[in-house]
């Protein structure tokens, strides 16, 4: 029996997660639904958000759930069929969505994709992220706040749950959604930030 190259489901987790994480979908649904270039409108993320900012709800819905999913499900099918690199297909769907080689590496936040990732590694966390995201998108309503305080909770609830193997890598990408955030924090310390159904922002 040949020997196992022991670095084969490592890569193929990475590069599984980096193409699933890199499908612009905010971009290709406003395209298809002849909304325009999502890049050219609102603050010019491809997230959910943004996507809100078209006017098109069910479109913005679509982008978030499809976001969502696109991180879950690199991290099911690497745990499936390459076992122990869930966390790699995790890590490589959100740097793919944040730094998509189709849209020459200008992704979206991360807000939504690492959220499907939270509730395939850990479920109870992930739980806690939607809780934490919903609960102040719908009192503060402002989308940056909710998203960066959900993004904070997932290493918070992983070692609160015991999941210490996963706070490691929650926190750094926590850590990368608050610098994507970093033109948001300026707008709320100058009070400027937008609350949600803005055309800006």
């Amino acid at each position: 029996m040949p020997t196992e190259i022991p670095w084969i489901a490592p890569a193929g987790a990475l590069l599984l997660g980096y193409l699933l994480g890199s499908i612009p979908f905010g971009v290709l649904l406003t395209r298809a639904a002849g909304a325009g270039d999502l890049r050219q409108i609102g603050s010019g993320n491809i997230g959910a958000t943004n996507v809100l900012r078209t006017g098109r709800k069910g479109l913005a819905a679509a982008t978030l759930l499809l976001d969502m999913a696109k991180g879950a499900v690199a991290v099911l099918i690497a745990g499936a069929f390459l076992p122990g690199t869930a966390a790699l297909a995790a890590t490589a769907a959100f740097i793919g969505h944040c730094y998509p080689v189709w849209l020459k590496f200008r992704g979206g936040k991360g807000v939504a994709t690492l959220m499907g990732v939270v509730l395939a590694l850990h479920w109870p966390s992930g739980l806690v992220y939607a809780a934490v995201w919903l609960g102040l998108l719908a009192t503060v309503r402002i989308s940056s706040v909710s998203g960066m305080a959900a993004a904070i909770s997932a290493p918070v609830s992983a070692a609160f749950f015991g999941r210490i193997d996963l706070v490691l890598m929650l926190l750094a990408l926590a850590l990368i959604v608050l610098w994507k955030h970093r033109e948001n924090i300026d707008r709320l310390l100058s009070g400027s930030e937008p609350r949600l159904g803005s055309k800006r922002g």
